[in-house]
């Protein structure tokens, strides 16, 4: 079968491309912006695909057009797709046709976390000799890629509450035929496509309500909603979490004893009053232990062996920028996160401070996201940010999206910061971002760029200004 995917270089696109390749269907596709590391992932692959859009790149015509999610009406391809009557669909509706069927899927759904527990999971389940093929939204580096097909029974796939196409608004994971789901937490993010906390918490529940109740739903406990919603299930509960709440009559998965060093994590896992044993992980952070003991959970309702797990989380090797170290040049670290959401930049900022110890952190945040870039989301960014030592805040990404009453004011947040005694700036232009912090680094120095985009190669610019910038640029010592 002849596949062309427009928007092929997105994460998800790209790595169904890779699927579909190795299932031995023919595919081709088209993007613009392409960039590494979806587009050297594409050309080791040997697919072809251009980098723009054109209505002959439909000629031959494919059997079926898969519409990337950031696709919209008036894009060439798409319009030439609907005047001549091809076939299309959503790459989530692909996916499942193509690949869960039949499949004990164990889809990894939150609103924080999903990534990053997909990976690890998908390594767990490996570590234990079960060999699982796996869809996850970053690039895996225990396998060095983002997909993989076996001939396992199970499909590890990072199930997402982003909408599928614009044919179809549902969210993604509405398509993945979970048969073990982990929600980590839900709390309101994509202001974009949910008009509320309401919509957005509705996505969830019919995620949860597809489950089999031979399935098993995993949970993290320490969010309301996602206990609430829990309630609404017709599988097993499994609750999982550190605090030592309730576990509502379910089966509890528990953190104990955890110690945050500064070359991983070290804890104990407990399930009711059993203690399962002891956990070892290159990970730090509170939300990564949360990560690890859900990915725990999950992989037990799979059949998973205690000494491949245990193996697992000792040899994982994390998912690119997630707390990736991107270089050290004289005793100043570079660190590029994912983190967008007012949580997720709180909870980086405590995990970097707790693997570093006492060193600076100079966060360095890019209000990319829809959601970053939402006025109401302003006053959770100052309580988070201000756990940093130095802030720096980007300018908006698309701030003709927004007007003063909705849109974020990265002026007026990083006044506030400095109301609250942390020394902080606004400024919008990434090389003035990297003069003006390159001269203030210091030998033991944090660099913690946050941002869900490119940031304009900020990460390495910064590297390459510390490198030249000791003698000018009045690097301390």
């Amino acid at each position: 079968m002849y596949y062309h995917l427009i928007g092929i270089a997105g994460t998800a696109m790209a790595s169904l491309a890779g699927l579909l390749r190795e299932k031995g269907h023919r595919v081709s596709g088209s993007d613009q912006g392409v960039y590494p590391p979806m587009s050297d992932m594409l050309d080791e692959l040997g697919i072809e695909y251009a980098r723009s859009f054109d209505p002959k790149h439909l000629e031959p015509a494919p059997d079926l057009v898969v519409v990337g999610n950031a696709i919209s009406r008036g894009n060439p391809e798409l319009e030439a797709t609907l005047d001549l009557g091809l076939r299309y669909t959503s790459s989530a509706a692909t996916i499942k046709d193509e690949f869960l069927w039949g499949k004990h899927v164990l889809a990894v759904a939150g609103t924080h976390g999903k990534t990053t527990t997909g990976a690890i999971l998908a390594w767990l389940l490996e570590s234990a000799g079960m060999s699982p093929s796996f869809l996850v939204g970053g690039l895996l580096e225990n396998f060095g890629r983002s997909f993989r097909l076996t001939d396992s029974e199970l499909f590890v796939i990072e199930a997402d509450e982003y909408d599928a196409a614009f044919f179809d608004k549902g969210p993604k994971m509405w398509h993945y035929l979970p048969r073990t789901a982990v929600v980590t937490g839900v709390e309101f993010d994509h202001a974009d496509i949910y008009r509320d906390e309401m919509a957005y918490r509705f996505a969830f529940e019919r995620f949860i309500n597809l489950v089999p109740r031979n399935g098993t739903l995993v949970v993290g406990w320490e969010t309301a909603a996602a206990r609430e919603l829990s309630e609404r299930s017709f599988a097993p509960v499994w609750s999982c979490g550190l605090e030592k709440r309730d576990g509502g009559g379910h089966p509890r998965w528990q953190a104990r004893a955890v110690e945050y060093q500064q070359d991983g994590t070290v804890f104990e896992v407990w399930q009711d009053a059993r203690r399962r044993g002891l956990i070892e992980t290159p990970l730090t952070g509170a939300f990564n232990t949360r990560n690890c003991l859900a990915a725990i959970a999950a992989a037990c309702a799979a059949g998973a062996n205690w000494e491949g797990i245990a193996r697992g989380l000792r040899t994982f090797q994390s998912v690119r920028r997630r707390m990736e170290v991107r270089g050290e040049v004289r005793g100043v670290t570079v660190i590029d996160d994912f983190a967008h959401h007012p949580t997720a930049v709180r909870e980086t900022i405590a995990a970097v401070h707790q693997r570093f110890g006492g060193r600076r952190v100079i966060a360095i945040f890019e209000p990319r996201s829809y959601t970053a870039q939402r006025r109401e989301f302003q006053e959770p960014y100052r309580r988070a940010l201000a756990a940093a030592e130095r802030v720096v805040v980007g300018g908006l990404f698309r701030p003709e999206r927004y007007d003063e009453a909705t849109g974020l004011d990265p002026g007026e947040l990083a006044e506030s910061l400095r109301g609250d005694g942390v020394a902080a700036d606004y400024i919008p232009d990434v090389d003035q971002i990297v003069a003006t912090v390159v001269p203030e680094a210091r030998a033991g120095d944090v660099l913690l760029v946050m941002s869900n985009g490119s940031f304009g190669g900020i990460h390495d610019q910064l590297l390459e200004a510390l490198r030249g910038g000791a003698g000018d640029r009045g690097f301390s010592q």
